[in-house]
Parts: C-alpha cells; structure tokens; sequence
C-alpha cells in the first residue's frame, strides 16, 4: 500500500513514522509513506495556501488550486472517476464519517494507494470536495487545529491491519472494537504483583475456559465503558 499525505506543515510528520509496527511496516516494503508539501503546488511567488473566505466569516479557507495541483501530479488526473483502481482520496475533517474501526477495516483492505489531504482554518474549499475526494473523515467529535493528528491516527489503525504488519496475523483481529465491543483485560508475569494475583483461569491452561473468561470480561468492560457499543442493534 502506498499512503500520500498532503500537508501545509510537513514538519509535523518528521520522524513520526519512523517508530514501532509503522517503521517495521515500512521497512518490510508493506507500506510506502510520502508526506508533501501544498505550498511546492502553488503558482504565485506568495505560495498563497489559503485565502478569505467568499461572503465574509472568520478565518481562512485552503485553496483549491495547490489541491488540485498535487493530486493531478500524484495521480495524473484531477477527476476521481478518472483514479487508477483501488485508490481513495480522504479529506480529513470534522464534517467527514467517524473513523471507526470498520472503516479501517475498509481502507486497509480495498485500497492500494490512500491519499490524506490534511485540513486547516476554516476548511477546505468545497471544490476539492466536489471534484476530488472519495472519502470525508473525522476521527472524533471535536475540533483539532488541522488534520495532520488526524492522519497520523488513520495511517497507524491502517497499517497496523495490513497483512504481514503485526507480529501475529490474530493480534488484530482481537482488538477492542473488531468484533463491536472492548476488549478483555491482559495479564503478564509476576502472577503474584504486590498481593494482586492474576485471575487463576488464566493460569490453568483450560484454553476453552479461558476464552469464555475473556469473552465475559470484555462484554463487562464494554457495558461499564462503551454501553451505546451494545445497544447499536436496538
């Protein structure tokens, strides 16, 4: 898979995937990042990025130009109809679907080449939407200074899913969420630490036992946390 991340402040990513599963990911040839630039897309002697808003407001507006300027240079068209296959175009914002672990799930395994178009101030004029993006993304109810954070969090859920990328091919599919509810608690040595002792089915090696203690602890851990995660059937 190959991830594009489009940005006004490419400092933000120096070095920030360089560490753990991403580094190892990237260094096993499953993952090829790029961050760039949008100001190396711009046309005026300024690198004008952004612009007021039409019809008055606060803030500023990214522009469409640089945008459209680097996806044409990255993809070799400005029209998604027009995309090579299996390719997705991302804006991250706060108006876009909550990233979940499902929609990780999609990207990770129908994209070959995801492109994160980082948003900033007011937004991102709504051309680039139009024209541009097969996917709006936020990762939360709340507002973040610009997608850059954002982009960091959608690269690590996605590549932490392709295959090859965990030590183990099970790891990820027995985290919290993958199966709609949290996931159970963990122990490691010493079974004895300071008087807390491990509960004693993990310790019997009845691995039937076991993964019916899991299954309860994480269906109490998500009722005690994430209830609305139950009761998304209702």
């Amino acid at each position: 898979m190959r991830i594009d991340v489009l940005t006004i402040f490419p400092e933000f990513f120096r070095e920030v995937f360089d560490f753990g599963i991403i580094r190892r990911a990237r260094l096993a040839e499953i993952v090829e990042i790029n961050v760039h630039d949008i100001r190396e897309y711009t046309t005026d002697k300024h690198r004008m990025t952004d612009d007021r808003p039409f019809g008055g407001g606060d803030g500023m507006v990214l522009k469409a130009e640089p945008i459209f300027n680097a996806i044409e240079n990255l993809l070799g068209t400005s029209a998604k109809e027009s995309y090579p296959p299996r390719t997705r175009v991302v804006l991250l914002s706060p108006q876009g679907k909550v990233f979940r672990q499902a929609v990780a799930r999609e990207l990770a395994g129908d994209a070959d080449r995801i492109v994160l178009i980082c948003g900033r101030y007011e937004g991102v004029d709504e051309r680039v939407n139009d024209a541009l993006v097969t996917d709006e993304i936020s990762i939360g109810d709340y507002v973040l200074s610009g997608g850059e954070p954002a982009a960091i969090v959608i690269t690590d859920t996605i590549v932490r899913l392709l295959p090859g990328a965990l030590g183990s091919e099970t790891s990820a599919e027995n985290d919290s969420f993958s199966d709609g509810i949290l996931d159970c608690p963990h122990y490691t040595r010493p079974a004895d630490f300071r008087g807390m002792l491990v509960p004693e089915v993990l310790l019997n090696g009845n691995h039937a036992e076991i993964e019916k203690w899991r299954r309860k602890k994480a269906l109490e851990k998500t009722e005690k946390f994430r209830k609305d995660l139950l009761n998304k059937g209702e």
